[in-house]
């Protein structure tokens, strides 16, 4: 039971990709789910996480005004809109599921299961 993220790519400096997690064996419409991204060398960081009912959505500083976390709980799908992309956003995206109600753990890797493959973006400067 895994949430799996796809779409990532190569893209240029500036340029924008859209990034879906789906579910297979999950009702992803369960769940909050978290975006978070794995640089080279470095651990999971929180990326952008939106609430059940896609209402809420939460970013990191890194990300706001560029990126936009949605759900189509109807297709059992999140998606991440990444716009205005800089060559520090180069890394593996992975997608996860979070049961707790709003709280610090929705930031962090520990609050969250369901993990699968990551998709790898690269951006080129």
């Amino acid at each position: 039971v895994q949430l799996q993220a796809f779409g990532g790519g190569l893209v240029q400096s500036g340029g924008s990709l859209r990034l879906s997690c789906a579910a297979s064996g999950v009702t992803v419409s369960y769940y909050n789910i978290g975006w978070f991204h794995q640089r080279p060398g470095k651990g999971r960081e929180f990326v952008a996480a939106i609430d059940r009912s896609g209402l809420n959505a939460y970013y990191a500083d890194s990300v706001k005004g560029r990126f936009t976390i949605s759900r189509v709980n109807a297709k059992n799908t999140v998606y991440l809109q990444m716009n205005s992309l800089k060559p520090e956003d180069t890394a593996v995206y992975y997608c996860a599921a979070n049961s707790g109600p709003y709280g610090i753990t929705w930031f962090q890797t520990t609050g969250y299961k369901n993990w699968g493959q990551g998709t790898q973006v690269t951006v080129s400067s």
